[in-house]
């Protein structure tokens, strides 16, 4: 918290109203005058440590939970959700939000929980569940820096008993929680890829199941058994609304966990650097699978030793994402449902297995480059359905030019793909490939002529 600026002026003016105090009154406490305090709750002032600790002294409340709290998950988060079709003739920039915000914090987290909670498909509860747990994600940026420091003495540990991580985690399921590993063949374990059979002390595996996979799913169990009230903590300061949402996040704080045992932040980081974020030689140096490898670079936000600020998507064919991490990167190509199939994204598809890469930029001018690979988890047999999805990664192409990916590219050239956040909210008037027309502007029509693309609408904006 010393290496950042903090705003919390919400927060802060929530302790002063839930105390009853005025501004002069709270001021007074603080040591500070009433404008200064006020310059504070607006967000123009960030707390200084002094202001935080004469906080936590004099009105009992913990200095963390000013962090990671702010409405609607912040401006990025707010601007997302502003970013959908229905609120395409409003101009709202940044400095409009950052006031809304600061002035009326609770009114931006009821829009926000409103939206997320429409925006879901009429309001069902399972979408709701999925929003909620991806709202939480957001407030943290897919950092959760106990969880970091854990898992990494943790892996310390274990490296100085055995070099083969897998082996290392069964030996301390079976020495110290008397659990034993074993794996099953197919036939006995037909419709499961994992089971925790605790009559016979047994976590059982499906053969199904890869190397870095079965890492994986050992790490998960040892999570649940030595991060547990790290864990349960976390998702209380979630306070959910609703069960679902409790389970899907601890589901995602398990996997956490498990990826960051199997590649520690220190360790992973310095060989992200030192490799130029090869994603191949990552997964080798650390026995882990593309998808493992992809979500951990979105995780890399600790203060003092970042990485680069990734996203991570993932599709299926039909475009659904079943994943979507923005993390740090605060890139609307993960935020919106409607994607613009311009994105090699859509493409890799047709090359299994391959490392697609494309430089793209959106409408107001940024640049993103981005990496695309199909991926097959280990779920089908001979004759089956065998589930295949795209798996996207990308950052802001200005910080990409380190990357062994980007080699030989012009990330400032005039190369770039032109792409945008779905039809509705695009307005290129040049795009062969569109497929339906942008949100609140006048379609015109002309008998005698016929354009690129089956829709042509007036430039300007109606009134």
């Amino acid at each position: 918290m010393s290496e950042q600026k903090l705003y919390a002026g919400h927060a802060v003016r929530r302790i002063r109203r839930a105390n009853g105090l005025t501004q002069t009154a709270m001021a007074e406490a603080l040591a500070v005058s009433p404008s200064y305090l006020n310059l504070i709750e607006r967000n123009q002032r960030p707390l200084t440590a002094a202001i935080l600790l004469r906080l936590a002294q004099r009105f009992d409340f913990d200095a963390r939970s000013l962090t990671g709290a702010t409405p609607g998950g912040g401006v990025e988060a707010i601007r997302r959700r502003l970013a959908d079709p229905i609120f395409a003739d409003l101009k709202l920039d940044r400095i409009q939000i950052e006031d809304w915000i600061a002035a009326a914090p609770d009114a931006a987290e009821a829009f926000a929980r409103a939206f997320d909670r429409l925006s879901g498909g009429g309001g069902a509860r399972e979408a709701d569940a999925i929003a909620a747990v991806r709202s939480a994600i957001e407030r943290w940026r897919n950092h959760f820096a106990d969880l970091e420091m854990q898992a990494e003495a943790l892996a310390d540990e274990l490296r100085l008993g055995n070099a083969d991580l897998y082996g290392a985690i069964a030996e301390r399921l079976r020495i110290k929680h008397q659990l034993s590993i074993r794996i099953l063949p197919v036939d006995v374990l037909p419709d499961r890829l994992k089971r925790l059979d605790l009559h016979a002390r047994q976590l059982q595996l499906s053969e199904l199941l890869d190397p870095a996979s079965r890492t994986f799913a050992v790490a998960s169990e040892l999570a649940l058994l030595e991060a547990r009230s790290e864990i349960d903590a976390l998702v209380k300061g979630a306070d959910f609304a609703e069960r679902a949402s409790e389970r899907l996040y601890r589901r995602h704080l398990v996997g956490y966990f498990a990826a960051a045992l199997m590649m520690p932040y220190a360790r992973f980081l310095r060989a992200c650097d030192a490799t130029g974020y090869d994603i191949e030689l990552l997964q080798r140096r650390f026995g882990a699978g593309f998808e493992q490898v992809a979500h951990r670079l979105t995780t890399l936000q600790r203060v003092g030793a970042r990485g680069l600020p990734f996203f991570m998507i993932r599709i299926d064919r039909a475009g659904v994402s079943s994943k979507r991490y923005a993390g740090a990167s605060g890139s609307p190509l993960v935020e919106t449902d409607a994607r613009c199939p311009l994105w090699t994204l859509h493409n890799s598809f047709d090359r299994p297995g391959q490392l697609v890469r494309q430089l793209v930029e959106l409408e107001d001018g940024s640049r993103w480059f981005t990496l695309a690979r199909t991926v097959q988890p280990q779920t089908g047999r001979a004759g089956g359905i065998r589930a295949e999805f795209a798996v996207g990664l990308g950052l802001d192409a200005g910080l990409a030019s380190s990357l062994a990916a980007s080699r030989g590219l012009d990330l400032t050239g005039p190369g770039a793909t032109g792409v945008g956040l779905g039809c509705q909210t695009c307005t290129r008037p040049d795009c062969p490939q569109r497929s339906a027309p942008p949100v609140g502007r006048v379609l015109v029509f002309n008998d005698r002529e016929r354009a690129l693309t089956p829709f042509t609408w007036a430039m300007d904006e109606p009134q």
